[in-house]
């Protein structure tokens, strides 16, 4: 009995150290997170995403140094550059990647089918092909998606609001970003219904945002809608100065537009995502797998006014519609 006794305290004892070896080794790991985004550094820095995202971290037992290692890769509004980024991202061995906005996620997709990967900033990932479904995604993505293509509908419904007599709207799209097909169609299926004429103007470069205010003055557009693009925020001031300067009332997702002088902004707050996104980064962490991950959809989104231009274009703004706004800029 007592050599039975003596090689049971052995093999429990022995449990007890590989459990604490386990332990020590998960404290230990240091675990890497690459950032793909299509947006440039400076637009991502001023509105606080980076470290947003690296406090949510924190508050979840990560520190940056001690136990993970977060790359950020910033394309500046150049989608042509997201295929090298993500490559240079796979080189350095990540275990999550995180990507905003469907350029960005379209790249890490084509560069990867194992790592796991949190899509943030995405207005429809089950169209676009990123995933099966919202609740088993399948695969190695999984994430967050916003309301980009549902927004489309409003922005025209607000532009109405301060423009009763809008005949004639121009889309500002961009021919590199893959997600603004379905949202035009949206945009061009509710118009029909109120009797407007959609004007659909490219650009992607900063000459071609210029000569598409041109050719919406000659369309005799009588407002704008922007659809949500990296390469857009990060031209915000220009979009915003040309919109005042054609006297075209405009709306557009990120409030950092109204904030530029641009009319309206109406979306989703950006902050939540990156908090949200550091969750999801820590269930992969912990075991759970992309494909079985559901989809978080955005259900809270933001009107911002900006009285001041609307004073500048010669445009009254209802009461109704200022107590509706989340935030009046005067």
């Amino acid at each position: 009995m007592d050599r039975r006794r003596a090689i049971a305290a052995i093999g429990a004892f022995g449990g007890v150290m590989a459990t604490l070896m386990a332990g020590a080794q998960q404290e230990r790991k240091l675990w890497r997170v690459g950032v793909l985004m299509a947006r440039s550094r400076s637009s991502v820095q001023k509105a606080a995403f980076d470290a947003i995202f690296s406090t949510s971290l924190r508050k979840l037992g990560y520190v940056e140094g001690k136990n993970i290692l977060i790359e950020w890769r910033y394309a500046e509004g150049k989608y042509e550059r997201l295929p090298g980024l993500a490559a240079e991202q796979l080189q350095l061995k990540p275990d999550v990647i995180v990507a905003w906005a469907p350029p960005s996620v379209q790249a890490a997709k084509q560069a990867t089918s194992t790592i796991p990967i949190v899509m943030v900033g995405l207005g429809d990932p089950v169209a676009s092909g990123f995933v099966a479904s919202l609740s088993r995604p399948g695969g190695n993505v999984t994430g967050l998606s916003n309301l980009t293509v549902e927004l489309s509908v409003k922005y025209l419904e607000l532009l109405q609001a301060v423009a009763p007599k809008l005949r004639r709207v121009a889309v500002l799209l961009n021919p590199n970003n893959p997600a603004h097909t379905d949202v035009l169609r949206n945009v061009q299926a509710s118009a029909k219904t109120s009797g407007v004429r959609v004007i659909p103007v490219e650009a992607r470069t900063e000459a071609e945002i210029e000569a598409a205010f041109g050719a919406m003055t000659r369309s005799s557009a009588g407002a704008l809608i922007i659809e949500a693009d990296s390469f857009f925020v990060s031209q915000v001031q220009q979009i915003a100065g040309l919109a005042l300067k054609h006297k075209l009332p405009s709306i557009y997702v990120n409030r950092g537009y109204a904030e530029a002088g641009g009319l309206m902004s109406y979306g989703q707050d950006l902050t939540e995502i990156f908090r949200r996104a550091a969750i999801y980064v820590d269930k992969i962490f912990k075991g759970a797998k992309p494909g079985e991950l559901p989809v978080e959809q955005a259900t809270k989104v933001e009107l911002v006014i900006n009285h001041k231009t609307a004073k500048a274009l010669g445009i009254t703004i209802s009461k109704e519609l200022l107590l509706r706004a989340d935030e009046v800029i005067e």
